[in-house]
Parts: C-alpha cells; structure tokens; sequence
C-alpha cells in the first residue's frame, strides 16, 4: 500500500501496537457514518429555533453560520462570551454573544481568569454537534443583552435553555428522521471503512459497535452507510452491538442491560447470564463488555469522535487505549501545507526578530550602565549621541519588521477559520482542545478507514515529543 496523505495519516501521542489490541470498540455518528455537518448542524439549528420560537423567543430573524464556530470553543457561563483557550487555560481570543472583543476588553475581562473545565463556570464544546448550541447561544446572548429574552436570568439559564431544547430536538427523533428520508444529503459515504472493519475482524479482533443512538436509527444508518460496500450485512462485522448505551454513563457507572427481542419493533426485555454473540444489547455497562470478552485495559481499543464521552471516560478510568475521530483534521492538515512556504518565512522573520530585541535590549542596558556609572572595568567608553542612534536604527528596523510579520501572524491564526483559527493551535500555542488530545486520545485522525493502510498488525509509534530547549531541525543537522 502506498503511504498515506498527511491529511489522512493517525497521529500518535503514546505508541499504540496493534498487534496486541484483541477487541476495537466504535462509536458510530461521526466515527463510523460520517455526516455533512452543515446539513445536520442546520437542521439542528432550525429545530430548536423553531421550538425556541414556540416559547415565545425572538428568533424568527436567526440564521445559521457554520463558519461562525468550531469544535473546541468553551462557553463561559459567568460573562455569556465565547472562548478560545491555549492549553493552559489562557484566554486569547473571546467573543461576547456575535462581536469579537477588541485586545485591551479581553485582557481587562480575562487577565486574572483561566479556563478550568472542572469549572462549572465553563461549557467545552467538544464534539461537532455542539456547533449549532454555540452559534444560537451567541445570538441569544445579543437578544438577552437587548432586554428581548423574556423569563431568563442569566448567561447561566440562556445557556440551559438551549442546551435541554437541543437535546429535546434530538429526543424527538425528527431530525434522524429526515436523515432517513434524505441520506445522500446528509451521509459522508466512506467505502473503505467497511473494508478497514473486515481486514480488523479477519485478523482476529473482536469488534464492537457501541453507540448512544437507538437500535432502530442504528439499523437502518449502518444499513445506508456500511452494506452497500460489503457482500453481506454490517451486523456480520460485530461481534457485540450496543444502542442507546448512554455514554459517558457507560464507562463510569453499572446500568441494567437489556436484550433486544424484537429487532423490527425494538422491543426489550432484561438480560442475564452471558452475552450473546450477534445479539443487539440496550443500555449496560463496559464490565459487562470486559467480562464478555475476556480482556481488559489495554487489550481494548475504543473509536470515537466525542472528547469526553469517549475517550476521557475510557482511557481516565478502564485504560482502554483511545482513538479520537477528528473530522476537521483533513482540512487543517490541508490549510496548514498550504502555508507552509509563508510559514517558514514567519519563522525566519522571528528569528531576526529574536536577534534585533536581544542587540536593542543589550544597546539599552549599556546605555544604562554608563549613564549611572557602573560599567564593569575595562568596558570601552561609547558617544552617547551614537548610542541613541543605534538604539533608534533598531527600533526602526523592528518596526520595519513587524510590518512584514503582521500579515503572516494575522494569516497563520486565521487557518482554517478566519475569526476562531485553527482547532489545535491557540496563538502561537496548542489549544485547550489539543492539551485534552494529547492527554487522553492514544492516537487520533479524521476517519476510521485511516486505519486500513497501517493494517491490524501496524505499530503506531507515538511523535518525539519536543521541549523549549530542544535544538530547532536546522540547528541539528
């Protein structure tokens, strides 16, 4: 097979040998079946804009910008503005409701504050169904600042109220409806991910599909999206299939399971005993998955694209190893090759940058010392009208040089996405995003059939991992 395009590569922040891994566990909305997220983030949109309205709301007027969020954003509940963290917790970018806040607000709103996602202060929008919550909650907070959101407190209850009506669009089941009536809108197809699921299942590895949706949504999805790239039915690819499985709830808690009797209408009755293979299970809980299987921890890999329910839960207390679905990562691969050259320009102006402050500062301090007077011995004596000129030639050479670096900094914040940038840079460090990838997701990449090129026998071998003092590429060669 021929290697992979940077694009469509897994990424590794521990070495993940596949050899050992007995059972694949897979998410399925997002992981396994791929959305349009336009499409799907609209309809959510306007479901709850339309409920919304039926309370009484000012929404009529709202429309949807998909390019206004991204994944990775935190609500702050407390101020009702949007956010962007660096991995620490450093807010460097922050709009309040739809306008950006200008430098000297956000450093007045921002400078004693880091983002804790411990916080109940803090929301962190960590999947791509979260980019309809964050865009209707910015407009809200608009018409709440307006005095136009009747019966609402605060940032805190404008926030819960779209929040439960989200998730009441999503309960009601019409929006999976539709998807339904019209999959080639809304499904991403992806042909090799069936061939990925058989070369996995023929090599031995025990895959599981384990997803909070319901069995007949399941069904039907799996139907549109997996069968018509295999001879059979994507049921003979699992060996355990979980629906409506409530994760997080999952991994850190001991629900009842249930069998699923009858597959057409969905009906239930309580489980005992062993599991079944081939059976479709509802609810449970991964000891019962664990114990099934015969294998534990590090012998079970599990496949999703939620940060949290996924894979903090799964790696934090079972020590799954993780795979995080990253949808995005395609396009930000792509955006940032495409900056290369300006980038390696960036970085070169930087590092005259770098040069020119450390002559200026230095210029200074001896301008210091010789006009106080202590000077170590031996220190040539310099015209001081000269030393103020070359301070001056500096200043202007760094101001020459910012004009230069401005529009490529500007250009390199705005990857991907003009206001927000890209998912895991902040500024000129890793966003929070990227800190919570790197501290639970084994690997990640943007699709399941990334897997197909390293095979089931493939060693990921995690990147080096690189420090401040670590000499730059060209230092060391």
């Amino acid at each position: 097979m021929t290697a992979a395009a940077p694009e469509r590569r897994i990424y590794g922040n521990r070495t993940l040998n596949l050899r050992s891994i007995r059972a694949i566990g897979y998410d399925m909305d997002y992981t396994l079946v791929h959305y349009r997220v336009e499409e799907w983030e609209q309809r959510a949109y306007e479901h709850t804009r339309r409920r919304l309205a039926e309370r009484g709301w000012p929404v009529a007027g709202l429309e949807f910008d998909p390019t206004s969020v991204i994944r990775g954003l935190t609500i702050d509940l407390e101020t009702g503005n949007l956010v962007k963290p660096t991995r620490f917790g450093y807010v460097i970018r922050a709009a309040h409701g739809t306008r950006f806040l200008e430098f000297d607000e956000l450093r007045t709103v921002y400078a004693a504050t880091v983002v804790d996602l411990a916080s109940d202060r803090f929301e962190f929008l960590n999947t791509l169904f979260s980019l309809s919550e964050a865009r209707l909650f910015a407009q809200l907070v608009d018409l709440f600042d307006a005095g136009r959101i009747p019966g609402v407190m605060g940032y805190r209850d404008l926030y819960l109220a779209v929040r439960d009506t989200i998730d009441e669009a999503h309960m009601e089941g019409t929006l999976k409806g539709e998807i339904l009536d019209d999959p080639d809108r809304f499904v991403v197809p992806d042909p090799d991910a069936a061939l990925t699921l058989l070369d996995q299942r023929h090599a031995g590895k025990r895959l599981l599909l384990i997803t909070n949706s319901e069995w007949s949504y399941t069904q039907r999805i799996m139907e549109i999206a997996v069968d018509p790239h295999l001879d059979g039915s994507w049921r003979d690819l699992f060996h355990t299939v979980v629906v409506s499985a409530g994760k997080p709830g999952f991994f850190t808690e001991s629900a009842p399971l249930f069998t699923v009797v009858d597959e057409g209408r969905g009906l239930l009755e309580p489980h005992h005993g062993a599991l079944q293979r081939g059976a479709v299970y509802y609810g449970g809980h991964a000891a019962l998955i664990e114990s099934h299987l015969g294998v534990a921890g590090d012998q079970i890999l599990y496949v999703g694209d939620h940060l949290f329910a996924d894979v903090h839960v799964s790696k934090t207390l079972l020590r799954w190893r993780t795979a995080l679905v990253l949808r995005e990562l395609e396009s930000e691969v792509r955006a940032q090759a495409e900056f290369a050259a300006d980038e390696a320009r960036l970085v070169a102006l930087m590092a005259r940058k770098e040069a020119l402050e450390h002559r200026l500062a230095t210029a200074r301090l001896d301008k210091q010392r010789e006009r106080v007077g202590y000077a170590p011995p031996g220190t040539p004596a310099a015209d001081p009208a000269r030393r103020d000129e070359e301070i001056e030639a500096l200043r202007a050479e760094l101001a020459e040089l910012d004009d230069a670096i401005t529009p490529l900094a500007i250009a390199s914040g705005q990857l991907r996405n003009p206001d927000w940038g890209p998912l895991m840079r902040s500024g000129n460090d890793k966003s929070l995003f990227a800190r919570q990838v790197e501290r639970y997701a084994d690997v990640y990449t943007s699709r399941v059939s990334n897997f197909l090129p390293e095979t089931p026998f493939g060693y990921l071998r995690a990147a080096r991992g690189t420090l401040p003092h670590d000499p730059a590429p060209s230092a060391a060669e």
